[in-house]
């Protein structure tokens, strides 16, 4: 009996297993990683250690974990330009010491480092004028990089909106330099969360160095009660307090990023951020801390 059974198996056609017939995409989550950081600067005694040691030098230390990313967000505090710099040289004081430009290979080391998406709203995006705005726009573009917060375009047009991983971003910039009225962007994050998009909210406000105002806390809750995923801040070079409201987190300000700032522990202190998504929000978020080394390096910081 079992020579017959064998008999009519090895006549039957052998079952054909389509390639997702034990995998399929749809039906895993997509996750994706992000890291957020603070300001960058790439003029005055950072040109000047790069142009001695090499354009990569000063992400040295960080670039095994800007690498594993999908993709880097941060702040470029200043244009790109081919103009000779103001700020090499000068001290504090000086008439043209935060007055930046930044070598227009700029926008490839960052690609570099995958750092493929920047703000441009904030208060030094104009220090060469319009032109110089121009310009930016034009290198990054030609090294295809992403912006957003452009204060040269319609509060709609400052909005960076990416597909990745699967998932639809929004990326949205709020500056007291650039942006028009609280109430355009508030309705900006609402518009982008209304379509179903991860809307995060990346800030240029503040004063340098205090604690965040009670404006700021404000403006903060109404994105979040717009519907953004995470609201992000920048500008007074320290980081400042993180805060969940309705259940969403809010960084008033991450500090430093790349800068030559030492004059005392709290400047020289950033936060990077590796957040994790997915389709439905955030998943965990990893604070990483660094370090500004006074060779210019940003560096992660050794947790005692």
């Amino acid at each position: 009996m079992l020579w017959f059974v064998i008999l009519i198996l090895s006549a039957l056609p052998l079952p054909v297993f389509a390639p997702d017939a034990f995998f399929r995409a749809e039906d895993t989550p997509n996750e994706v990683e992000i890291i957020f950081g603070g300001d960058m600067m790439f003029d005055r005694s950072v040109r000047q250690a790069m142009a001695q040691e090499g354009e990569d030098f000063v992400f040295s230390c960080v670039a095994d974990v800007l690498r594993n990313a999908d993709m880097v967000v941060a702040n470029l505090e200043g244009p790109i330009t081919s103009h000779a710099s103001k700020s090499l040289g000068t001290g504090p004081g000086h008439p043209y010491n935060v007055t930046f430009t930044f070598a227009t290979s700029t926008a490839t080391l960052l690609m570099r480092h995958n750092i493929e998406l920047v703000n441009l709203g904030n208060n030094h995006i104009m220090n060469f004028s319009r032109e110089g705005l121009l310009q930016t726009k034009q290198w990054l573009k030609a090294a295809g990089m992403n912006y957003f917060g452009d204060p040269d375009s319609v509060e709609e047009d400052r909005v960076a909106r990416l597909d990745i991983g699967g998932i639809p971003f929004s990326f949205v910039n709020w500056s007291d330099w650039t942006s028009d009225k609280t109430d355009h962007t508030v309705q900006q994050v609402r518009k982008e969360a209304e379509q179903g998009r991860m809307t995060i909210v990346y800030t240029h406000w503040g004063e340098e160095y205090v604690p965040p105002s009670p404006q700021m806390r404000q403006l903060a809750h109404s994105f979040i009660d717009a519907g953004a995923e995470i609201v992000i801040g920048n500008h007074p070079h320290v980081i400042l307090e993180h805060e969940i409201y309705n259940g969403k987190h809010i960084y008033y300000s991450l500090g430093n990023f790349i800068f030559d700032q030492y004059f005392n522990e709290e400047v020289r202190n950033g936060l990077l951020l590796k957040i994790m998504f997915s389709k439905e929000g955030i998943l965990t978020i990893t604070e990483i801390p660094i370090y500004l080394e006074r060779d210019r390096r940003t560096c992660l910081k050794q947790v005692e």
